[in-house]
């Protein structure tokens, strides 16, 4: 195999020269470093029973970084070479040095989360194009009401390299492949739609099974032929009931953004100041890790070298901490949590989450349906938004059904929920044993930012979230 590095070091560039120059031109800062990245990506959509695109693309660049006190100043560009470090390195020379101490290089890890190997370079075109032919053939031989069938499949591979000017140097190879398979379903005149998708730090093999595409073919069914019977929602505040896995994607909105350590450096996060306070109902423990194996939002390493951990955010109700970077840990007095992390080598890393998630209670799911006199369960999400600074967030459900006397009713179309993630955090009246982390599809958008993310759940009892409806 090809060693990954050769692409982030070749014409004029070596890991010595790298290494000399990044002294040179971060030599005044407190901290800083060289990101050179290479990275490949291809994407196929499958829809109305063909091809219908085809892309593949390669980026190599590097991002230059120096930081003094609170400001940082940031250059890049998509030339791997001596001279055109050195020329963004003349930014470099506009900060001024503080007088704090430099800042100490990350620790160190020897743990790999993921395979180096390449899935673009694995699987012949053909044998993509054919898998979303023969998912495309299979969705509609399932059932005479499906009218479309839409087919995503996806990969990436990118070989990064954190080069600082005290000699430290740490490199990570990232796989990342997904599949999506979204159907229209009709009958009688009315069209809805259903989607599943799964993905994660590996290879192609493990989404092209037929066991794999099968599931993502029959899920992606049922929640459009149940969308087709579905009812008006009801309106009102009423208690919501959440399923497991993906469902988490409103905790990440509505809670996790606001537990990032630069929103709470600058007081404007509704969580600022309150380590050691009670904020969520005992039992609630979230944290963030991205150190599980091949999951989406996992890392070995963060965009700024820092070995990723499980980070606890909430426990039994109590904050205990944020999810930082080197600049707002060193600035709040605290230790980088592994969360510094960026969309590619012309960003500038920030806070950001990896795997979010609240731990498994002890409650069974089948218990906390039953106490629920009347109002939803949300099983699965599309899209959400939330003020950082309020914490309120809306969201809309994809598949969700009325509650009543205890029982599952008519699934629900047009449910919205609206409240803000502080409050939420508090009127939790159940924590399910059934955990589990999404499929491996979340993206997370942040300052013009998209990283990869994860997210996950077990059953969650909540009372009084306000539902928009259409009833």
């Amino acid at each position: 195999m090809t060693d990954p590095r050769s692409f982030l070091y070749r014409d004029t560039l070596d890991p010595a020269t790298a290494q000399r120059v990044t002294a040179d031109v971060l030599g005044r800062a407190d901290d800083g470093e060289l990101f050179l990245q290479y990275r490949k990506a291809e994407a196929f959509g499958f829809d109305d029973g063909r091809l219908k695109t085809a892309s593949y693309d390669t980026t190599a660049g590097f991002g230059l970084r120096a930081v003094s006190g609170e400001m940082t100043a940031f250059a890049h560009a998509n030339e791997l070479s001596e001279a055109a470090i050195r020329r963004a390195g003349e930014t470099m020379a506009l900060i001024d040095p503080s007088s704090a101490t430099k800042a100490a290089a990350p620790a160190r890890t020897n743990h790999r989360l993921y395979t180096d190997a390449d899935p673009l370079d694995l699987v012949p075109f053909a044998d993509k194009v054919n898998l979303c032919q023969t998912i495309d053939a299979a969705a509609r031989a399932r059932d005479p009401r499906v009218a479309q069938v839409s087919v995503g499949l996806s990969g990436t591979w990118s070989v990064v390299e954190i080069v600082r000017a005290d000699g430290f140097v740490a490199t990570d190879v990232r796989p990342l492949v997904r599949l999506n398979v979204s159907i229209v379903a009709e009958a009688n005149g009315r069209r809805e739609t259903g989607s599943f998708g799964v993905g994660g730090r590996y290879l192609y093999d493990r989404v092209m099974t037929p066991e794999m595409w099968n599931r993502a073919i029959d899920e992606a069914l049922a929640q459009a032929l149940v969308n087709l019977e579905a009812v008006d929602a009801p309106a009102g505040e009423m208690t919501v009931l959440l399923g497991n896995g993906w469902p988490g994607v409103l905790l990440h909105e509505a809670i996790g953004h606001g537990l990032e350590g630069d929103f709470n450096r600058k007081g404007t996060s509704a969580f600022s100041g309150r380590i050691g306070e009670r904020v969520a109902a005992p039992g609630v423990t979230i944290v963030d890790d991205g150190s599980i194996a091949d999951r989406r939002g996992s890392l070995t390493i963060d965009d700024e070298g820092t070995p990723t951990s499980e980070t606890i955010l909430i426990e039994d109700g109590i904050l205990k901490g944020y999810m930082q970077d080197r600049l707002n840990a060193r600035l709040m007095g605290v230790a980088p949590t592994g969360n510094g992390r960026r969309e590619s080598f012309a960003h500038a890393p920030m806070p950001r989450m990896t795997n979010t998630f609240m731990k498994a209670g002890r409650d069974d799911p089948a218990e906390l349906l039953s106490r629920v006199k009347k109002g939803i369960f949300a099983k699965s999400f599309g899209g959400g938004q939330v003020d950082i600074v309020s914490g309120k967030f809306t969201f809309s459900c994809t598949e969700a059904y009325r509650i009543e006397d205890g029982k599952l009713g008519a699934p629900i179309k047009g449910a919205t929920l609206i409240g803000d993630g502080p409050s939420v955090l508090t009127k939790v009246l159940g924590v399910g044993h059934d955990f589990a982390l999404d499929e491996g599809i979340g993206v997370c958008g942040k300052g013009g930012q998209s990283v990869p993310a994860g997210v996950g759940q077990p059953s969650l009892l909540i009372d009084g979230l306000t539902v928009g409806g259409t009833a």
